[in-house]
């Protein structure tokens, strides 16, 4: 905090203490130091949590002294964070308390520091290899989870999937978001489930789950899996609506016709296909097989080219799976904008002049932009946000992929259609929009029932919304989001829940 020059000042504080960025609020805690480790948080990541700190009247060290008193780290490796400490030769570092960014995020939400409580603390012992580590507790929300690609609980997560599917498909939300999070529980454990006695502490896995497992560990096999794969039903569904622009209810309406394959459609006089179900069964074959990571960067390539030669500072990020490390995907998501206000409304419509010019776009569905930030906070999540976007359809020639195209086999055409989506957010908007644009879905669920739940939050691809204030919180990135929900930040590549 500054002080005017001719105000004599109370008492002597730290170089650190007086730095404080100007027009923040006055120290309120004059008996509580803290200093925030940057090591395994970031640099940028410290500062926002620094200026938020000291928003709430903490004083925050920029230098660690014996003044500390309260350290508080994300680093999780107790030795190695201890012996950090012991480095800096603190004759008070007995006095001080180390402690986990819990601590931080719980005082960040009451304006106020807490009591510091045994979970809160990051403890010295010098028999860390011998003693056992207690048990973790694992979070009923995936958005306190840390969930890579590596799997290793697929055989139990792959039998939920098709289960969870199943319900969508027949549109009964209850028992698919169960499964849906039963498995996304199962996929962040660090080891394969040997016993149902293993998941006795582990949340989101109902009687329903449980049994399933059951059969697999007793049998090898669901029979209720096994069963739900050889229906008719499901399978037709499963068909329908893996084709581009059918979705459940078009499917269920196809099948209650008596139309078990593509053929009974498409030779149906009766039924009138439109735009983009006809674009569906035209490019079925390849819109149908999976997009390498290779050949996403090259839609990447030729993406930048063309919103560069609209705007050369605009920004274009790749999302969906391949931001979290997925080696394929059914599609390839971009978001794309520019720090000039307004503009970014024509940047997909002067995309879409130039791959037409370039003779590669075969489809293509834009929808304008709906946002209205009067209209927030919505508090109704809907699937779809209401940036401008565009639903494509773009020829990919070999030559352009490293490594060639992922192929059909015996197709020697030398290219392939796949299916590209863009949205175009306001640039005030991209942290929200990236974020909801990353999935996975399970994440995004969590995260804004989370946001609901605990911290009395709204949140959407357009917004953060705290209903206790009243009021909108900024963004500039992710990180802001995660630091405002009180939450450690997770990765992209940690987020396939």
């Amino acid at each position: 905090m500054f002080h005017s020059p001719i105000l004599p000042r109370v008492r002597k504080r730290s170089r650190a203490a007086e730095v404080c960025v100007p027009g923040r609020e006055e120290v309120k805690f004059e008996d509580v130091r803290l200093y925030l480790v940057e090591r395994k948080m970031g640099l940028s990541r410290r500062s926002f949590l620094t200026q938020l700190a000291r928003s709430k009247g903490f004083i925050v060290e920029d230098v660690l002294s014996d003044v500390v008193t309260h350290v508080v780290s994300e680093n999780s490796h107790t030795s190695s964070l201890w012996a950090w400490l012991k480095d800096h030769g603190l004759k008070n570092l007995p006095n001080m308390h180390v402690l986990d960014i819990s601590w931080f995020t719980d005082s960040m939400r009451e304006g106020r520091p807490v009591a510091v409580e045994t979970r809160h603390l990051i403890q010295e012992t010098s028999t860390e290899a011998s003693t056992p580590p207690p048990k973790a507790t694992v979070s009923q929300y995936s958005c306190q989870r840390r969930t890579t690609i590596e799997n290793n609980n697929k055989t139990f997560t792959d039998a939920f999937e098709v289960l969870a599917e199943s319900y969508e498909l027949n549109e009964i939300e209850g028992p698919c978001l169960a499964f849906r999070r039963a498995a996304s529980v199962l996929k962040s454990l660090p080891s394969a489930v040997q016993s149902l006695g293993a998941t006795q502490d582990l949340p989101c896995l109902g009687e329903h789950s449980k049994a399933v497992m059951k059969e697999i560990l007793q049998y090898g096999h669901s029979f209720e899996v096994e069963k739900t794969l050889s229906d008719e039903r499901y399978q037709t569904l499963k068909l329908f609506t893996s084709v581009f622009g059918v979705g459940p209810k078009t499917a269920d309406k196809w099948y209650r016709r008596g139309l078990r394959s593509f053929s009974d459609v498409l030779t149906d006089s009766s039924i009138q296909l439109n735009r983009m179900q006809q674009s569906g069964f035209l490019h079925y074959g390849d819109i149908s097989r999976a997009v390498s990571k290779a050949e996403a960067r090259a839609l990447r390539s030729i993406i930048d080219e063309a919103v560069h030669e609209i705007t050369p500072d605009a920004v274009l990020a790749l999302t969906g799976g391949f931001r979290r490390g997925k080696e394929f995907g059914h599609d390839v998501d971009f978001i794309v904008t520019t720090p000039q206000g307004g503009k970014e409304e024509t940047l997909i419509p002067g995309i879409i002049n130039r791959l037409t010019k370039q003779g590669i776009l075969l489809f293509s569905d834009y929808q304008a932009s709906t946002f209205d930030m009067t209209k927030l906070p919505c508090h109704r999540f809907e699937a779809m946000d209401h940036f401008a976007k565009c639903f494509l359809i773009l020829r990919l020639e070999g030559s352009q992929v490293e490594g060639g195209l992922h192929a059909a086999e015996g197709d020697s055409r030398g290219w392939r259609a796949v299916r590209v989506d863009l949205v175009s957010p306001p640039m005030d908007r991209y942290a929200f929009a990236l974020l909801g644009w990353t999935g996975s879905r399970q994440f995004e669920r969590d995260l804004r029932r989370f946001a609901r739940m605990e911290r009395n939050m709204l949140l959407d691809n357009h917004a953060l919304y705290d209903k206790s204030k009243k009021e909108f919180l900024a963004a500039t990135t992710e990180k802001d989001i995660f630091a405002h929900l009180g939450l450690e930040y997770i990765e992209p590549w940690q987020r396939n829940a």
